[in-house]
């Protein structure tokens, strides 16, 4: 059984969550220097406000991130010796003071938790594919005054010390946990092609218009690669659930903190599904690999191994242990939805 909680109040105060006990923390924060984001920066520290208007984007930009940084420290607190933290974020592109010019949060985060100690891992670039004929910004065809169109954000990767050791129940988690051969080919190359979400909210849901989600795929991903079975996976910036939705597919407890009560309700409606809903994508993830599989010639399916829990083959024998088990029922009291496996 996995349990799945969703804290409505503000992360820079953790304190519900018990020190060392988070394994994973999957999240996207509000991207500092991003215009959707500027009242909420500013209710917390009206000195942004001022220092917006008056064209001061540099100060601005530090005081957001030192806002980001009291979240970090609490996720710090209770992420666990060895745990792994991911986070998606963008760089914002601005102009203040007619002078247009780009804020690299990035390199802010990678920065604090450099001068915490933490290992700073490979990080991915998520291409968010566009079309769109009018993306490019500036004097359109003359040189010296265009300038380059961002389509990519960063999942930032870093390791709260060494590298985890499994033992006993642990190391058994660890090896039905495995991943697929060609999902580890895909998921952990450098560059993730994803196309982005939706990010409407109903208009009868006034605290904001837009959601900020990332896709499912993206914490789906990040959940397998740097979790285990029965592990305890945080978002701090929670939003519509979508790190807790992935929790709950990949067999792992959740727990999610959000600010704003009415999100935090939409997302605890949107998680309050059935198990079919689940079981789609883990059926769709079985689905894929004995696509994969069945493309092999003969001589490489000749070279692979049984799976004798899925009665598949595979390409390796740490694959031989991966055992997805489907939802049995999903059951919400109050702000926790607990889920049960077959």
């Amino acid at each position: 059984m996995t349990t799945h909680q969703i804290i409505v109040g503000d992360s820079r105060n953790l304190s519900q969550i018990p020190s060392a006990s988070i394994h994973l923390i999957v999240t996207s924060p509000p991207y500092p220097m991003i215009e959707m984001w500027d009242a909420l920066f500013t209710a917390q520290d009206p000195s942004i406000g001022t220092d917006l208007s008056s064209g001061n984007g540099e100060q601005a930009f530090l005081k957001m991130h030192a806002l980001l940084n009291s979240v970090w420290s609490e996720c710090d607190r209770v992420l666990v010796e060895n745990g792994f933290l991911c986070i998606n974020i963008g760089d914002a592109t601005r102009t203040l003071n007619q002078n247009f010019r780009m804020y690299s949060n990035h390199t802010q985060i990678i920065s604090f938790f450099t001068r915490l100690g933490y290992s700073v891992l490979p990080d991915i670039l998520w291409r968010k594919p566009s079309n769109a004929p009018n993306k490019f910004m500036g004097s359109g065809m003359y040189p010296a005054g265009a300038y380059v169109t961002y389509e990519h954000e960063y999942i930032l990767v870093f390791r709260k010390g060494g590298k985890r050791i499994f033992k006993g129940d642990a190391r058994s988690r660890r090896q039905k946990s495995a991943y697929f051969w060609e999902e580890r080919n895909v998921w952990f190359s450098d560059l993730w092609e994803i196309n982005g979400t939706s990010q409407s909210i109903s208009a009868s849901h006034g605290s904001r218009s837009r959601n900020a989600s990332f896709p499912f795929e993206i914490p789906y991903r990040l959940v397998n690669m740097y979790s285990v079975e029965g592990d305890t996976v945080l978002d701090p910036f929670d939003g519509m659930g979508t790190t807790n939705f992935a929790c709950m597919a990949a067999n792992r407890n959740s727990i999610g903190s959000e600010r704003d009560p009415e999100i935090a309700a939409l997302a605890l409606n949107t998680l309050s599904t059935t198990p079919e809903t689940l079981n789609r994508v883990i059926s769709a993830r079985l689905t894929q690999h004995r696509t994969f599989i069945s493309n092999l010639s003969q001589e490489e399916q000749d070279r692979c191994y049984p799976n004798p829990y899925h009665g598949f083959l595979v390409k390796t024998k740490q694959e031989t242990s991966i055992k997805i088990d489907e939802v049995a029922s999903i059951v919400r009291e109050g702000h926790t939805i607990s889920c049960q496996y077959k």
